[in-house]
């Protein structure tokens, strides 16, 4: 019996397909024989909430990226245009480090916003486990600045130009800051999505979908015009204060969101003093 006791478990806890695909083991013959037969719609549906505010974080993006790339391309000289490439090549490389926190809060919030219990206990561990995705943050943003801070060391592995390297440089200031605040925004962004905070986040990257861009624009204009001098370190550093914008408004509605949860828990609790 103990034998069909494990390995009954040991079938329980096999690899098994999530979401809305139909449960059983995922095989590569399954897998290439999708069919609508194994969509699972009910279990689809419960994803619906999360499209939109996922593709307009994406849209909301991709956005500042593209802005810039144009005024750049547009704008900005050849020896510019070519350290902007240098520079964003550089940011792609260095942002998958801490992208991942937000999947990695999306998977752990959830186990403790989601908590039956909803008493002091529940609000301690999601200040803690917020607290923890904090200090995360702050730990891969400095490993990222130091990173950032070797780029001098090794431009002259992208361009032997000496103008493009004096561009290069221009730009990290701006993209140090940057990255030092990312690990926060990956953090806060992804810990709001556990939270199923997904109207706000919607609703604030709907705002920066237009606002990065028209910056973005407004720069380019003034460049034209020649009301100002604008290089990409211009432009890198108008976008590190879009990033330390998200910092401020990530985190300050966890604390709203964190003053609630206390606020329920004492509710909670006075309740059932109250029931005895």
């Amino acid at each position: 019996s103990s034998s069909s006791s494990s390995s009954s478990s040991s079938s329980s806890t096999s690899p098994a397909t999530r979401g809305f695909l139909s449960n059983g083991k995922l095989t590569l013959r399954k897998y290439l024989s999708f069919s609508h037969r194994h969509f699972d719609i009910p279990k689809a549906r419960e994803f619906l909430p999360f499209v939109v505010p996922v593709t307009t974080t994406s849209v909301g993006r991709i956005s500042g990226y593209i802005a810039m790339s144009h005024v750049a391309s547009s704008t900005l000289g050849t020896y510019d245009m070519a350290a902007h490439q240098i520079v964003f090549s550089i940011f792609c490389c260095l942002t998958p480090f801490v992208d991942a926190l937000s999947q990695v809060a999306q998977s752990f919030v959830p186990a403790v916003f989601e908590a039956k219990e909803r008493g002091a206990e529940r609000a301690v561990a999601l200040r803690r486990t917020i607290g923890n995705f904090r200090k995360v943050g702050v730990g891969f943003g400095g490993v990222l600045l130091g990173l950032t801070a070797c780029i001098p060391l090794i431009g002259r592995y992208f361009t032997t130009d000496s103008i493009v390297l004096d561009r290069v440089n221009g730009a990290i200031p701006g993209l140090g800051l940057f990255l030092l605040l990312h690990g926060l925004v990956c953090g806060g962004e992804g810990t709001l999505l556990g939270q199923k905070d997904l109207k706000f986040l919607r609703n604030m990257y709907a705002i920066f979908f237009f606002t990065v861009p028209a910056y973005m624009l407004r720069l380019k204009h003034r460049a034209l015009t020649g009301a100002q001098t604008v290089g990409i370190g211009t432009m890198w550093s108008a976008f590190s204060v879009y990033n330390l914008i998200r910092t401020l408004v990530w985190h300050l509605r966890l604390a709203q969101l964190q003053r609630r949860a206390e606020r329920g828990a004492s509710v909670h609790e006075e309740e059932e003093q109250d029931d005895r």
